[in-house]
């Protein structure tokens, strides 16, 4: 249950994606939307600053319980800088900060307990981070994000795969950009490793899926 951080930080690294998204003629999603045309973006429109909107960001995860369901939740308090090259998206660049103590499950006894020296140690690790070191362009509009992650102070490489959606112009003319990934990472490589066993299975699975759907606004 404490898989979530990744599901963050690496959200973030999607940011990269505004560096790549270079002019369409179509609206990201829906074709046929109500007589809007997507703006016509150029790298000099994607180089710059872009901040995570938090108001349509969702960072989620995923874990087994006793191996037959599953249990998600998120993390509401994060942020993070993006910075872009749009001539030359290799040099862009991304940090993101989540804050462990905010994981939300909708079950106030599990997320005291994933606030706890069991799993993410709030009081002592307040922070998760990711930093980008590398991204790399992929197939059919594909770029993946490489980067390392920390989470309670054990730093692991990570890797994330998006496809950018069409930046679009806000109703103050600021550029709009949205990305969604989803990959799954082992949470006992960052020493989130409690559990327990009944009659031989284990309460928490190993593997967390993170789901990312991220809006970025520039600044």
């Amino acid at each position: 249950m404490n898989r979530n951080s990744w599901l963050v930080a690496l959200s973030a690294t999607l940011g990269f994606a505004l560096a790549f998204a270079v002019s369409t003629p179509t609206l990201a999603g829906n074709p046929k939307a109500p007589q809007q045309v997507a703006a016509k973006v150029k790298p000099a429109d994607l180089t710059g600053t872009w901040n995570i909107d938090k108001a349509h960001t969702e960072i989620g995860f995923a874990v087994t319980h006793l191996g037959v369901s599953k249990t998600r939740g998120r993390f509401t308090d994060f942020d993070g800088a993006i910075k872009v090259d749009g001539a030359k998206p290799e040099n862009s660049s991304v940090e993101v900060k989540i804050k462990t103590a905010s994981v939300n499950t909708g079950n106030d006894t599990r997320d005291n307990h994933l606030k706890s020296k069991d799993f993410f140690d709030s009081e002592s690790f307040p922070e998760m981070t990711f930093k980008s070191s590398q991204v790399k362009k992929g197939k059919n509009g594909s770029y993946t994000a490489l980067g390392m992650l920390t989470i309670k102070g054990v730093s692991k490489p990570v890797s994330l795969t998006f496809t950018p959606s069409t930046p679009q112009k806000g109703p103050k003319g600021e550029w709009h950009t949205g990305l969604s990934s989803i990959t799954t990472i082992n949470r006992k490589d960052y020493g989130l490793i409690w559990n327990g066993l009944i009659e031989g299975t284990q309460a928490v699975g190993d593997s967390v899926e993170i789901t990312i759907d991220l809006e970025a606004v520039k600044a």
